[in-house]
């Protein structure tokens, strides 16, 4: 866990969530799947004028609801308070009363003309009763379930349910909360939301996003039929480009919001830069290095590790790029104690020897560490530290007020001489290129080998439980982690990579008794057909680390 003292911003505190539920009411329309959408008043507390699906809050009384309604077999209690309630908020905001006659036959317009939309609190469903009608909960099923983003001022826990619009009734806004009823298919609305004329808020694009891979109502309700959302996604923001930009939990920047802002201030931007380092903890310092590329990404992170008074770290001081060595030494103040090199490719450890250079040239010489290459790295990685780290070898960083140990764990895989690094005090990993964010590293034998890169994983998997690890800081790419309301979060990543290898790895085992004849050219188009034939080159060298792995084990 990251210490309190270490974190860049003050607490805040997020406003209180309230609980809510609405429900996206679908229709097969002549051009596809449609769904109602409403807007809202300009007054309103919350979204003021964006379209949305009619819902609101969850009352007492839509729990106490249950003997009006009808209910699956397999519908919990909570599910059922929250059709209840999208129930009752469709029926007031837009005249939908989705409830059935004993005889089995929907609610129709006489139904819904004698009963008051308008009711006072708790008289809902028992004014549905004594007409006769039994809600239909049954058919209100969970699609996802959103938290509003910590930043907001009024927060909700909001399950979106769905259900089939009834055929004999037609929406009629209250014209106090909503307006404007209309039907659209979720890509007009979305594109209709891009041009500026059809404002939608975050949750409700990326539902819209889901649902248009959908044709029929029937197929959307066979995929709520495991009781299961979609997902479950407290999103976050940060600025990008100048402009307001939000995160769900797979997506690449959602653990550097959680590390930077974890009460959800929006303050950080994740712009990529090279001309200045970017403050991930007041003890965590990245600098990027202007060597974007296919096989680096945004480019090489440069990491330092310290403070004025205890002095720092270098970690992968990267290319030997004069102007971003010199940048490297200027955030430190020119205070360097390490150079740690996590392996030694090209885009690692030629800058380590120039840097310690410049700080020699100023009266001091941070060792360079880390571990040499093997006979079996390419020449142009050929490297030999000062010393090399032993496995548990643990770097300190002591000061007056504060300690910042780095832990080593040997992690071979990508190169033979790969290493990782764990900041124990703030349950960090340094993952160099062992883990990245937003693609799978390359196992190029023979210095890469596909047994032991999984093996080493494993590693990992044993640091981030016993150092109760949430962040991964890769060499390549945002930082890694902190899913919404897990516990293990770095574990879940590398859990994920784990099992996303074996899934490619059983592809090519399959592509292999298919095709036992083939070339690796012919296996490298059929095991990665879901990757770019441009990037088929670089996936052979992980074909040739799968099959060197897969023959091994016979």
């Amino acid at each position: 866990m990251v210490r309190s003292t270490q974190l860049l911003h003050p607490h805040q505190e997020p406003a209180r969530i309230l609980s809510a539920a609405t429900v996206l009411l679908l229709r097969d329309g002549p051009q596809g799947l449609e769904v109602l959408m409403t807007r809202r008043s300009m007054t309103a507390s919350f979204a003021p004028g964006a379209y949305v699906f009619p819902g609101g809050g969850i009352d007492a009384a839509d729990a106490l609801a249950h003997p009006h309604a009808k209910r699956r077999a397999t519908q919990s209690d909570l599910h059922l308070t929250q059709a209840i309630a999208a129930i009752r908020e469709s029926f007031e905001e837009l005249g939908i009363l989705l409830a059935r006659h004993a005889n089995g036959q929907m609610a129709n317009a006489t139904d819904i003309a004698a009963l008051d939309r308008h009711a006072a609190q708790g008289k809902f469903a028992p004014q549905c009763a004594t007409r006769g009608l039994t809600l239909a909960a049954d058919e209100v099923f969970v699609l996802a379930h959103w938290i509003t983003d910590r930043d907001l001022p009024r927060r909700f826990d909001v399950p979106f349910l769905v259900a089939r619009m009834p055929d004999a009734q037609t929406p009629v806004a209250d014209e106090k909360e909503q307006f404007e009823p209309v039907w659209v298919r979720p890509a007009d609305a979305l594109a209709r939301h891009a041009e500026g004329n059809f404002f939608i808020i975050y949750p409700t694009i990326r539902t819209l996003e889901r649902l248009q891979s959908y044709a029929t109502v029937d197929s959307v309700l066979a995929d709520c039929a495991s009781e299961q959302p979609w997902f479950t996604s407290c999103p976050r923001a940060g600025w990008l480009g100048g402009k307001e930009a939000r995160y769900m939990e797979h997506e690449a920047p959602f653990g550097e919001l959680a590390l930077t802002c974890p009460d959800g201030q929006m303050l950080h931007h994740l712009d990529w830069v090279t001309d200045q380092p970017v403050l991930l903890l007041k003890n965590v310092q990245r600098l990027t290095a202007p060597n974007p590329g296919v096989m680096t990404g945004p480019g090489t992170n440069s990491y330092l590790v310290g403070d004025p008074d205890t002095g720092y770290a270098a970690i992968d001081p990267g290319p030997a790029d004069t102007e971003h060595l010199d940048r490297l030494w200027r955030a430190a103040g020119g205070n360097i104690r390490y150079i740690v090199c996590t392996h030694s490719h090209p885009d690692h450890s030629p800058g380590a020897a120039p840097l310690q250079a410049l700080c020699e040239q100023h009266g001091h010489k941070p060792p360079i560490l880390g571990l040499a290459s093997q006979p079996t790295a390419r020449a142009h990685s050929a490297f030999t530290p000062d010393r090399e780290l032993d496995d548990g070898e643990c770097l300190v960083l002591q000061g007056k007020d504060a300690t910042h140990t780095l832990r080593v764990i040997h992690t071979p895989g990508h190169a033979a001489n790969h290493l990782c690094l764990v900041l124990e005090e703030d349950g960090l990993l340094f993952s160099g290129d062992h883990v990245l964010n937003g693609s799978t590293t390359v196992i190029d034998p023979p210095d890469g080998n596909m047994h032991d890169y999984l093996n080493s994983l494993d590693k990992l998997l044993v640091a981030c439980e016993q150092d109760r690890i949430d962040f991964i800081l890769p060499a390549h790419g945002y930082v890694l982690g902190n899913l919404w309301n897990e516990p293990h979060d770095a574990r879940a990543c590398i859990t994920h990579l784990k099992a996303h290898r074996l899934k490619r790895e059983a592809k090519i085992l399959k592509v292999m008794q298919q095709h036992p004849e083939g070339s690796m050219d012919d296996w490298v188009r059929q095991a990665y057909d879901d990757v770019p034939p441009r990037l088929w080159p670089v996936a052979m060298r992980s074909l040739l680390a799968h099959v060197e792995r897969i023959r091994s084990l016979g």
